[in-house]
């Protein structure tokens, strides 16, 4: 080596291949969890079961500190339950030790509930859709093996019956894949169920924000345009400006030509309209939007297209608001019109700020005939909660009859519309009843993320979500649902259910851009039956931070603090 030159050093590092250039570095963020606690053992089969809650040395060694977990094989195979403490997206890791180096059989189920890691595929909707949660693997000699991806909480680990060797591990985590992106928005009031509500309708959509904005991590992990409409109220309020948000719309926009529907249904191809508003309004970014003009134009035209001479909507395709409402044709009907009001309002504002007159006019026109039209109410809350958000119907009647029975026919998804037309109309205290009880009612059942999902009426003699179900008592995950999520289909992470999480802080804080990027903002708030409230937001500018407290005569006393480039509108 004494003979080598600078220069041919330097030429000897120059030739190393290191990281290609066409590597993609993840925009995903890699944590280890380890176990909680042991949930179940079969009754035979299982030596040291307490090794795996051990802290994890991510290695496999020589000589192991503990005596691994031992699940027998053949009769009397092992089983055991694992609960990671929370909801997370991502992997199981398996560490094994020396011994025997034929390969163990091991059956992995994970579960977002404990009864769902004890179901067979098939069983009361249990199923492998989208992700692999039931599967059988090979583990190596003195190694570790991943296993997923898939959402999940729970793990059941299996000897194999015909296995030749037992399953050894020596320890097991969890591997948590998400976005590492800080938390710029907060809430907190006098009421910490409404804190543990916005904590977790943030943390179920931001366990949603993989590579892409998806709706759920166990299923469907797709990228559904109705769904991210509440998803990007929440981003808006607790992360700010992220580009999972523009990726996501663009991939829609660039696999469905604008004479067809997003995702198949017209709904959704007018939630991709709104969005980009509302993004707007959050990020003030006109040269993003300049970027959907010419969709845009097509996508306005066509929508419009679809509208008789009476001023009733048309529209073809698959006519969906929300799965409650799905079979109920009037409900649906109620609900397009009032989306096709609120997308040509939308639209004509778009199309002015973009220079196009001719769209602008033509969205306006559309608007106005739309408006003509006022459907029969079904008697449903989802339907009616757009009609009062699109002007159709009165804000006050409608409230009343948002209000009847509290949280009774309510969906995690058109819930927000629900509390958001509640919210409007000053109506923020019965808002507060409602998401304590119907929110809530999810947490009262070991929930740490937000369902596709709920009926309150569910909870009537039904166990936990995070023990075996008792005998006698129902079984939330796997005797309850519908439509496409019946049992163990049903996903309990997903995006369109942390609603309240925007609500808290646009309502209760009152928070809202009163110009396009915060430029000016609007703080507004109602407490309803708090003593106070607290929190902030993210801007382009910087975080907005408020804190506001009931005073003895029913006044507000509030504490803003704005950051440079931001001013104080006057409230409404």
């Amino acid at each position: 080596m004494k003979g080598l030159s600078i220069l041919c050093l330097a030429s000897i590092a120059a030739s190393a291949q290191g990281i290609p250039e066409r590597a993609r570095k993840s925009e995903l963020a890699t944590y280890f969890l380890p176990p909680t606690r042991v949930v179940w053992t079969s009754d035979q089969g299982v030596k040291h079961a307490d090794t795996l809650l051990q802290p994890a040395l991510g290695q496999a060694t020589l000589k192991p500190s503990h005596p691994p977990t031992v699940l027998k094989a053949g009769d009397g195979a092992g089983s055991i339950v694992l609960d990671f403490g929370t909801e997370i997206a991502g992997y199981l890791e398996l560490f094994t030790p020396g011994g025997d180096k034929t390969p163990p059989e091991a059956r992995i189920r994970f579960g977002e509930s404990v009864a769902e890691t004890m179901a067979e595929i098939g069983e009361r909707g249990a199923q492998n859709d989208h992700a692999l949660r039931d599967q059988v693997v090979e583990l190596p000699w003195m190694g570790k093996k991943m296993v997923g991806p898939s959402g999940f909480r729970f793990v059941r680990i299996d000897a194999v019956a015909d296995s030749r060797q037992p399953v050894q591990l020596t320890h097991v985590r969890a591997v948590l894949q998400i976005r590492d992106v800080p938390y710029l928005g907060s809430f907190r009031c006098s009421d910490d169920r409404l804190n543990r509500i916005w904590d977790t309708g943030a943390w179920t959509v931001h366990l949603n924000m993989q590579d892409y904005l998806w709706d759920g991590i166990k299923r469907d992990r797709l990228v559904w345009l109705g769904d991210m409409h509440p998803e990007v109220s929440i981003i808006g309020a607790v992360f700010g400006d992220n580009e999972v948000v523009p990726k996501s719309l663009d991939l829609i926009r660039d696999v469905t030509p604008p004479t067809q529907w997003m995702n198949g249904i017209s709904s959704y191809s007018m939630w991709w309209i709104i969005i980009h508003e509302d993004w707007y309004r959050l990020h003030g970014n006109i040269d993003y939007l300049r970027e959907q003009k010419a969709y845009l134009q097509k996508l306005l035209s066509h929508l419009a297209s679809f509208i008789d001479d009476d001023g009733r909507e048309k529209l073809d395709g698959m006519r969906f608001l929300d799965w409650p409402t799905f079979e109920n044709k009037q409900a649906v009907h109620e609900g397009l019109q009032a989306m096709m009001v609120k997308t040509m309002a939308s639209g004509g504002r778009l199309m002015a700020l973009l220079d196009d007159p001719a769209t602008a006019k033509l969205c306006r026109e559309a608007e106005a005939k739309l408006r003509k039209h006022v459907p029969e109410p079904s008697g449903r809350k989802s339907p009616a909660a757009l009609n009062a958000l699109a002007g159709l119907r009165p804000m006050e009647e409608v409230a009343d009859e948002l209000k009847k029975d509290g949280p009774r026919d309510l969906s995690t998804f058109y819930g927000f519309y629900v509390i958001n037309a509640l919210g409007e109309a000053g109506e923020t205290e019965a808002v507060l009843d409602m998401i304590r009880q119907y929110w809530g009612g999810m947490l009262d059942v070991g929930a740490t993320s937000f369902w596709e999902d709920f009926d309150l009426a569910w909870m009537e003699n039904a166990g936990r979500i995070d023990e075996l179900v008792p005998p006698g008592k129902r079984d939330i995950h796997g005797d309850f649902g519908a439509h496409c999520y019946v049992g163990f289909r049903h996903s309990f992470c997903h995006g369109w259910a942390g609603g309240p999480t925007a609500f808290l802080s646009r309502h209760v804080l009152g928070i809202e851009p009163a110009a396009p990027g915060f430029t000016k903002v609007r703080i507004d708030p109602n407490l309803g039956d708090l003593d106070w409230a607290e929190g902030t937001y993210p801007t382009p500018h910087g975080i907005i931070k408020v804190r506001h407290e009931m005073q003895a005569n029913g006044s507000i006393r509030s504490e803003v603090e704005l950051p440079e480039g931001v001013s104080l509108s006057e409230a409404p």
